[in-house]
């Protein structure tokens, strides 16, 4: 790493003393957050078109998507290979424009980026009405790559593992379900089975078998440095630091980008089944609290560095209207 010298480094030193201390803190604040974890340049990409560009109905110039990429030490040359990969991933596509690219996402793409919505925007469950829904393997006809990929594919949903072979969950997505049995072709292979335990939702066996079928210790701990990470930034808000729109547009790609990463993987089960300190609630509320803070200033950037947006944010795809709603 080469050196500043002390001439350039005072004129750095002047510049920021210029800046309002508002602006400093929460520049900092990002500069901080950024040197602790660099996020993946193809998965940030994923980001920001899920947080910014879809909810428009948008496409994007890569021209465009490179700049937004800078501000989190993502170069031109890793932006082009991280777009090209997720095209070849069937994400999105290129629109040619004479020498220019323009990219939108496949039709895949935007049913995978509407089904995420549901995991990362939407509130916890706080109501359970005892309903379970149970999905059995049947062990004929099905080699092991097949359960290979159907408890993959079902885990990743948010299923637990109650047996071999056999999959529950307290608050499944049937088209969801229906769209992994029938494309890893075990529709006729499956039984999906729907019925509630005897007793209260709020029976203690109830957050006993959660222990047994799902890692939450794990998800617990991914929340909390979440909320170690988040917290600070929340607390520079409330005490009146601002934040110009660039830096809003990167701590909200930030906030979004990991609490995507741990939202994903958790399997969102209703509060009755949950510890009474489960730290996704209070992850949710800080995420919710500062993508509010943050909303309106990111759209001011997005509106000067994006070409083609225009009016306001959430008048694309209909299921993005409501974002952090209670």
């Amino acid at each position: 790493m080469c050196a500043m010298n002390p001439s350039a480094a005072a004129a750095a030193g002047e510049a920021e003393a210029r800046i309002p201390r508002t602006a400093a803190s929460v520049a900092g604040w990002i500069r901080r957050c950024l040197r602790e974890e660099q996020p993946r340049s193809k998965s940030l990409i994923v980001t920001i078109l899920g947080d910014s560009i879809v909810p428009c109905g948008s496409a994007i110039w890569l021209g465009d998507l490179i700049g937004l990429l800078e501000p989190f030490g993502v170069n031109e040359r890793l932006a082009r290979t991280s777009t090209s990969r997720l095209a070849e991933e069937g994400w999105i596509e290129a629109r040619r424009d004479g020498r220019r690219s323009r990219y939108a996402l496949t039709p895949s793409g935007t049913a995978r980026f509407e089904h995420a919505f549901q995991r990362i925007y939407a509130p916890p469950l706080e109501h359970w009405d005892g309903m379970w829904t149970q999905v059995v393997l049947l062990r004929e006809d099905t080699g092991a790559q097949d359960r290979a990929d159907l408890r993959r594919e079902l885990q990743w949903e948010g299923y637990g593992l109650l047996a071999p072979g056999i999959f529950l969950h307290p608050a499944a997505n049937l088209p969801a379900l229906e769209e992994i049995l029938d494309r890893l072709e075990l529709r006729g292979r499956a039984v999906v089975l729907q019925g509630r335990a005897a007793g209260s939702p709020d029976a203690p066996n109830a957050a006993a078998l959660a222990d047994q079928c799902w890692a939450l210790d794990a998800c617990a701990q991914e929340y909390r440095r979440f909320l170690t990470r988040f917290e600070p930034l929340l607390r520079l808000l409330d005490a009146g630091e601002a934040l110009s729109p660039a830096d809003a547009f990167v701590a909200q790609t930030l906030l979004i980008h990991a609490f995507r990463r741990v939202s994903l993987h958790d399997p969102r089960l209703p509060a009755p089944m949950l510890p009474s300190d489960w730290p996704g609630h209070a992850a949710y509320r800080v995420c919710r609290e500062l993508y509010r803070r943050t909303e309106a200033a990111t759209w001011r950037h997005l509106t000067a560095r994006v070409s083609g947006l225009a009016g306001s944010p959430g008048l694309g795809l209909a299921v993005f209207q409501h974002r952090f709603e209670a």
